[in-house]
């Protein structure tokens, strides 16, 4: 029976009553003096790993969940947005807050401004490929500026007594691949531990992800590797962990929907068995459960229209999915949406 708790802060994270085997992605790790429960990361996503998401994911075992991505600009702290993104209550710790923008001093007080506000760890954006934040040369546009790369990470590390990690892409264009020198230039910085998503930001998320570059990027340098990028099951965290040699793995797009996809690979690898998907009576106490938290983190009216994308998720696949989901969306509060995700999953149960 999969259930889905909230776990309060600093709470350990139990995977089973059975002894944990030495699966190295099972194992704590250490980033910058702080140690992680274990290897298996959710990655950030902005929209989407809100502090509800990041505690549920880590109640499935994911041993770390960075935050959505915050812009580096005072003047966009005190929105509405950007609280909710740098909301941490009853997160367990370590505690870990992504920050992305292109000016060094902008980024270094946004730093500082993030562990004053509780986090432990910063993570600095140099993936995202969107292009509203490309166009601010931020994300991943940062990859075509080698110098200027250099002088964020030196500023972000300089700037804070506290551990500064990477989040990255193998680079802006297919066939410049620069990834091998910015892992070196991040590690000169300081950077604690590097993330990498396995395509370049031309890319986007189409394709394959290539994972020799990682491997190379593990090998020239000696802080922890987190590989990213199509991990989406058990079997295949444990193929990204052969191929890279990673010192961690970060799953995004496909824990949407299905948190416990963190369960599923910490079994799998323990015993080396897979687990049977959840019944859709498991899926409905998970999906009640994450609506609650939704309503009750950001009240009536974000709340319900936040809660929308998730329930999709959790229906995919669902027998008449498509047509519960059109009325599902004209639902305007959360009661009324509570009721009818409740009696769509009740009636397939």
């Amino acid at each position: 029976m999969i259930q889905a708790v909230f776990m309060p802060n600093n709470s350990p994270v139990v995977f089973s009553s059975s002894p944990v085997a030495d699966h190295p992605l099972l194992q704590p790790l250490n980033i910058g003096g702080l140690t992680i429960e274990n290897r298996l990361m959710v990655a950030p996503m902005a929209g989407v790993t809100d502090n509800p998401f990041r505690r549920l994911c880590k109640s499935f075992g994911a041993g770390h969940a960075v935050s959505e991505m915050i812009i580096a600009d005072t003047a966009l702290y005190a929105r509405k947005k950007s609280l909710y993104r740098a909301n941490f209550d009853n997160e367990i710790a370590p505690i870990s807050a992504q920050i992305a923008g292109a000016e060094p001093d902008k980024l270094a007080e946004a730093a500082r401004y993030q562990i004053d506000n509780g986090a432990q760890i910063i993570d600095i954006n140099m993936g995202c490929p969107a292009k509203k934040v490309c166009r601010r040369l931020a994300g991943s546009a940062l990859l075509q500026d080698e110098d200027l790369v250099a002088r964020l990470l030196d500023a972000a590390v300089n700037s804070v007594n506290a551990p500064v990690t990477l989040k990255t892409r193998l680079g802006f264009e297919n066939g410049r691949e620069n990834i091998l020198r910015v892992a070196k230039r991040a590690e000169q910085a300081g950077i604690a531990a590097i993330a990498i998503h396995g395509r370049t930001r031309e890319d986007m998320y189409t394709g394959e992800a290539r994972y020799e570059l990682i491997r190379e990027v593990k090998e020239s340098i000696s802080i922890p590797v987190i590989a990213n990028g199509d991990i989406d099951s058990a079997q295949k965290a444990q193929r990204v962990y052969e191929l890279t040699g990673c010192d961690a793995v970060m799953i995004g797009r496909a824990a949407q929907g299905q948190p416990w996809i963190f369960r599923d690979i910490g079994h799998f690898l323990r015993t080396g068995e897979s687990l049977d998907a959840p019944s859709v009576s498991e899926i409905k106490d998970i999906v009640l459960a994450h609506l609650q938290e939704l309503y009750d983190f950001y009240g009536e009216y974000s709340g319900c229209r936040i809660a929308r994308k998730h329930i999709a998720w959790y229906t995919t696949g669902i027998r008449n999915s498509n047509a519960f989901r059109q009325a599902m969306y004209g639902e305007e509060s959360t009661a009324g949406q509570f009721r009818v995700v409740e009696a769509f999953l009740h009636e397939h149960e």
